[in-house]
């Protein structure tokens, strides 16, 4: 986990636009010889030759995407960044550059800023990108964050929504479901706190599902992986709002059906724990909750073998006739239709 501190308070308005976003990245280094110009001037420049580009943009806001009573500032930095960077690697391209934007308003003092950026850092550090511009401004309603990630890949690398084939198998890195349940806990946490601000929770016994939720990671590992194993997905997406979304987005953008098989979800058993704890059923759990930021892709069916028991991956569907629809395949082999109930940023999430 990241660490917190205590800090002292310095105001950020003497610094001015130019001078906070210098102080914010001063330690950054370029890591990449694609960065021909990175901060300090208009625009960053890039140099990919015959590499295609990817671009990708995410917001997080305050009250809506992130709640600071349990998110560390430091946690979030690292967690605007990732989110960005596993749009790219949805694409099956290398994520090389970032620029974040930051909305702030003057209950933050600079020290609030510098935990953040120390977050957004450590990102740039693990996954080799680098921070090429940005910009700064005031809010009146808490903080905004707007990352924008670009990466790189040769043409016939890119992988799209659109190319699942209708006998293609649905496969998924990691587990699935343990961001969700891991913010349940967080929530529960909160109102606890808020009743008596005096309580110690011991969350030792849900590290893996909060570290998932606060703190991701981008599964940049994956399109390795695939090329040593010698398989090219024909469709790709990341978990953010949910597998049964995801699954969903693949379906209508590549003109297919789909059945998912209930007994083949990778679930961690600190998530199952958890789900029987709140007396919810897990595969809801597992296919409506979102942010867990792994892969979903398909691939061929002759290259079930190459895939077959390799431990990062797992195979949990296939594609089918667009006419025969989408289905999750219950434990009992019951074909149930399936819905997109992950999450909808537009949608009060109090409402059916």
């Amino acid at each position: 986990m990241i660490e917190n501190k205590n800090q002292s308070r310095t105001d950020i308005g003497h610094l001015g636009e130019f001078g906070l976003i210098e102080h914010l990245t001063q330690n950054f280094t370029i890591e990449n010889e694609s960065t021909t110009k990175g901060i300090g001037d208009d625009a960053a420049v890039l140099s990919f030759g015959d590499d295609k580009v990817v671009v990708s943009t995410d917001l997080l806001i305050e009250g809506v995407h992130f709640d600071l009573a349990y998110t560390p500032l430091k946690h979030l930095g690292y967690k605007a960044v990732v989110v960005n960077l596993s749009d790219i690697c949805a694409m099956n391209a290398i994520p090389t550059q970032i620029t974040v934007s930051i909305a702030v308003s003057n209950r933050f003092p600079l020290e609030a800023l510098d935990e953040l950026y120390e977050g957004i850092a450590l990102a740039c550090k693990y996954y080799k990108v680098d921070l090429v511009g940005g910009d700064t401004t005031s809010s009146q309603k808490g903080l905004i964050i707007s990352v924008t990630a670009i990466g790189k890949a040769k043409e016939e690398e890119l992988v799209y929504r659109s190319g699942a084939g209708q006998t293609d198998l649905l496969v998924v890195s990691g587990d699935i479901g343990s961001a969700y349940m891991g913010l349940q806990v967080l929530e529960r946490e909160k109102q606890v706190f808020l009743v008596n601000p005096n309580s110690q929770p011991d969350l030792s016994i849900y590290e893996y599902i909060i570290e998932r939720q606060l703190k991701p990671e981008a599964r940049t590992d994956i399109k390795q992986l695939l090329a040593d194993l010698g398989v090219q997905p024909t469709s790709m997406i990341d978990i953010s709002d949910g597998l049964s979304s995801e699954v969903m987005h693949l379906c209508k953008q590549s003109n297919v059906g789909c059945n998912l098989y209930e007994d083949k979800l990778p679930l961690d058993p600190q998530f199952m724990n958890t789900c029987e704890e709140f007396n919810i059923d897990s595969t809801t759990m597992a296919i409506n909750g979102g942010e867990d930021y792994e892969l979903l892709f398909t691939i061929k069916m002759e290259d079930f073998e190459k895939i077959k028991g390799n431990p990062n991956l797992s195979i949990i569907g296939h594609m089918t006739q667009e006419s025969e629809g989408v289905h999750l395949i219950t434990r009992e082999n019951t074909k149930i239709p399936l819905k997109s109930r992950g999450w909808n940023p537009l949608k009060d999430q109090d409402q059916e």
